[in-house]
């Protein structure tokens, strides 16, 4: 079998050196380059070829975006990112997920060489998938987000409400599971939400550190507000709750109120925050009131859990392999016969309102 081709593009040493060993300690990688920067890199890369770049976000001479940027519009090519735990460089990994790369790992903050010998199996296991993931080629860079005032882009069409649905915004909660390929399949979903939508509750597989300028990020692009979910908040329509990095997310009732519960704990389906978690406690406590989403994402985290949302009463939607960067979390829950309806990206949202505006405010029957 082939193995996978690997360049390495990183300005620090010892992490070129430490990813070289991680990689081709694997039997089915092999690191065939690593560069010090981006001018390096390119030439590199144009002689090896290879089948994923990792890409470091500050470097020397050429930023990593802006490398980034070039390569996704003339040769696209699966990009992991190697980030730092720090609001910039969280910020710089979103945009470089905008721009096109795959997926990204955290640089731990101190002890370099240990810290990425720990996270040798996640590296690896992205690099895997990135080998694999759908790309589109970049042909203008999406505009980056900028700061607007709460709820809404400044100078944009205000989207049209959910004329007649009263009542229905405060009983219904949409429910998002996602993973790889995730923070920009939710981000489409959700700007297409007029402000007036019921609440929604996204569980997005990111580390710690991350989901907070995530969140930020949506809610200077999104018409309805996008917040980190806080244990113990209730639950309001017009709002996205963020499943915090390193705590699972799921929802209560407490009387009349639905209330979002973030807690510490194990990982579930080697995942924290996990979707099982949160679509589990959709099954149990909103029933038929639940709408579930699952969009892209490698593995099978809470496809069993939305087969409860479906035989529980909600209605489901899943995203279609064609506009997936990674088809693994969809296929699952197809396969689990969760799914009502598997639809590309972009007829999602659409999709979710007509479904809302035909129910006209009434719970929904068990399908």
């Amino acid at each position: 079998m082939a193995k996978t081709r690997v360049v390495v593009v990183d300005d620090s040493a010892l992490v070129r050196s430490l990813l070289t060993e991680i990689i081709n300690r694997q039997p089915d990688m092999e690191c065939v380059g690593a560069a010090a920067d981006p001018l390096v890199a390119r030439e590199m890369i144009r002689n090896t070829n290879p089948d994923v770049i990792t890409l470091d976000v500050e470097m020397p001479r050429m930023d990593g975006i802006d490398f980034l940027g070039k390569l996704m519009r003339l040769r696209p090519t699966p990009v992991v990112m190697v980030s730092t735990l720090t609001e910039r460089g969280a910020d710089v990994t979103l945009r470089a997920l905008e721009l096109g790369a795959v997926d990204f790992v955290a640089k731990p903050k101190i002890g370099v060489a240990d810290g990425l010998r720990l996270l040798a199996e996640d590296i690896t296991d992205k690099v895997r998938i990135a080998s694999k993931a759908h790309l589109r080629r970049l042909t203008t860079p999406p505009p980056a987000a900028q700061p607007t005032a709460p709820g809404g882009l400044d100078g944009a069409p205000a989207r049209p409400a959910l004329a007649g649905i009263g009542r229905l915004s405060t009983e219904k909660i949409i429910f998002i599971g996602a993973s790889t390929g995730g923070t920009e399949a939710t981000k489409e979903v959700l700007m297409q939400l007029p402000p007036d939508s019921p609440a929604v509750m996204i569980t997005q597989h990111m580390p710690p550190g991350f989901t907070k300028s995530y969140a930020a990020r949506l809610d200077g692009l999104c018409r309805i507000r996008v917040a980190e979910a806080r244990d113990g908040e209730r639950v309001l329509p017009g709002h996205a709750y963020i499943a915090p990095g390193g705590q699972h997310l799921s929802v209560e009732r407490s009387g009349a109120n639905y209330i979002a519960r973030v807690q510490a704990g194990e990982p579930v389906n080697r995942h924290m925050p996990s979707v099982e978690v949160l679509f589990k406690s959709a099954a149990r406590v909103v029933g038929p009131n639940a709408l579930g989403i699952m969009l892209t994402g490698m593995g099978a985290d809470g496809a069993k859990a939305m087969r409860e949302m479906r035989d529980a009463g909600s209605y489901n939607l899943v995203q279609d392999e064609a506009s997936c960067v990674v088809f693994g979390m969809p296929r699952e829950a197809i396969a689990h016969g969760a799914s009502h309806e598997v639809l590309p990206l972009t007829q999602i949202a659409p999709k979710l309102i007509e479904r809302l505006r035909s129910t006209s405010g009434m719970s929904l029957n068990r399908v």
